[in-house]
């Protein structure tokens, strides 16, 4: 518009001009079209008009200045003006969005090799081959990996000799944990909750937290979940290889899932603000599981049956209703699970995430590398160190920015915020459950990861 009047302006002589700005501003009555303004009035008038569109000029180049440096900004936080080299890249994205994976068995490694005595063992130096023992984590490690938060998981086998005292060894489990981060406070950082794994960051510590693997941790007793929850545990297993009273393992092929009292048990967890882990349960637990928490729950560390059909992984029925649940699904790395056989791949690893994204949506993916829980890992993802080299193959395969953000912490800090929110609500409408059952024997267990 602008243009357009310079230019009905420019094709008028000065003269026409200057007549048009006296009549425009003197008016069209009888009386002023008899007033001639004296040439100094017009000069002054002419000299107005220029300041008028020189200033609109100004206005004008500063609006497209603006607006050329809001489109750069736009795309920069979109691209983040990284790298196009993939592995590159996925160090940058890392190193915003620190990994937080769901499920890491150094604590069993404490216990199993050196009975939980840590002054036998230093995490600041690189312990590959060191111990006697192919350790999969330590701080270089974790560091070199871009780990910004992790669940250390407290473990006791269900089929373990001595398991009436299960509770007591998880809360020793739990202590050992509790031990190294303190022992390691330039690194690690105790959280319990979401602001917790978000504040890890700005910190440059990773986030440390509990998840209680296998239900019968608690002996069938709501006081003891709750007094766990008070201790720091912030996932719970429901079961491991073995069936609890009140809830059936993957190693069940029968049709039994969560009994009445398991259905307390997943409300309980909800009101806490605990997170409900269903991986290790059959298909009936998972279903069951769902139909009843009324927050987000997690796979801490499973992957996809349709590409491996170990009972152990998440079948596509399930995966289609993590979606309304809003829950995510860890992936893990055992080769067993991954390729159904001794060895796999980081390749074949990124084609489960690729399936899982495929059925459930790229906001219900983690991971659940199981470290230190696995006697064997896929060939590229050794140790914590190869996380990079993960979410660079995703990267390549066409995986955007927030995607990788999203698998890497996002998803898994959305669902402990969602499930926080559900506990403040819960606990202002519903008095915990108090209801007791006997304890009662587990099946036999057989070995499982």
């Amino acid at each position: 518009m602008l243009r357009l009047l310079r230019r009905s302006r420019n094709s008028m002589s000065d003269e026409e001009s200057d007549a048009l700005d006296a009549s425009q501003l003197l008016g069209s009555s009888d009386t002023a079209a008899d007033e001639s303004p004296s040439a100094a009035t017009i000069d002054s008038r002419r000299e107005s008009r220029r300041s008028h569109f020189v200033f609109l000029g100004i206005i004008l180049a500063a609006a497209v200045l603006v607006l050329v440096v809001g489109l750069s900004v736009g795309l920069s936080s979109v691209g983040g003006g990284r790298s196009s080299d993939p592995m590159t890249r996925a160090e940058e994205l890392l190193a915003e969005y620190p990994v937080i994976d769901g499920h890491n068995d150094l604590a069993y490694e404490l216990r199993a090799n050196f009975k939980n005595q840590l002054g036998d063992i230093d995490l600041l130096k690189n312990t590959s081959g060191q111990y006697g023992v192919a350790w999969q984590t330590d701080i270089p490690r974790l560091r070199a990996g871009h780990v910004g938060g992790q669940f250390w998981s407290a473990y006791m086998g269900c089929g373990e000799p001595h398991r009436e005292d299960a509770t007591r060894t998880f809360l020793d489990q739990m202590d050992v944990i509790k031990r190294f981060v303190q022992n390691y406070t330039s690194t690690f950082l105790w959280a319990t909750t979401s602001k917790d794994m978000e504040l890890a960051v700005p910190a440059n510590k990773i986030a440390s937290l509990i998840g209680v693997e296998g239900g019968h941790a608690i002996s069938s007793s709501l006081g003891t979940l709750r007094q766990l929850y008070e201790l720091g545990a912030r996932y719970m297993t429901l079961t491991h290889t073995c069936n609890t009273p009140w809830a059936h393992s993957s190693t069940d092929t029968t049709s039994n899932g969560l009994t009445d009292f398991g259905r307390r048990v997943v409300l309980e967890m909800n009101r806490l603000g605990m997170l409900v882990d269903i991986s290790h349960v059959n298909n009936y637990t998972m279903s069951d599981v769902l139909a009843t928490s009324k927050a987000p729950v997690i796979f801490s560390h499973s992957s996809a049956y349709a590409l491996c059909n170990n009972s152990r992984n998440v079948p596509d029925n399930i995966l289609m209703k993590m979606p309304a649940n809003g829950g995510v699904v860890m992936v893990n790395f055992y080769p067993g699970f991954i390729n159904c056989s001794s060895t796999a791949s980081l390749e074949q690893v990124a084609d489960h995430i690729d399936h899982i994204r495929s059925v459930a949506g790229v906001d219900h993916i983690g991971i659940g590398a199981d470290y230190d829980g696995i006697d064997r890992v896929p060939y590229g993802l050794e140790d914590v160190s190869k996380y990079p080299a993960l979410f660079a193959e995703l990267l390549r395969r066409g995986y955007s920015d927030s995607d990788v953000a999203k698998v890497a912490r996002l998803n898994i800090i959305r669902v402990f915020q969602e499930a926080e929110e559900v506990s403040i609500k819960l606990q202002a409408e519903v008095a915990p459950d108090n209801t007791l059952i006997s304890p009662q024997p587990n099946q036999t267990c057989r070995p499982d990861f």
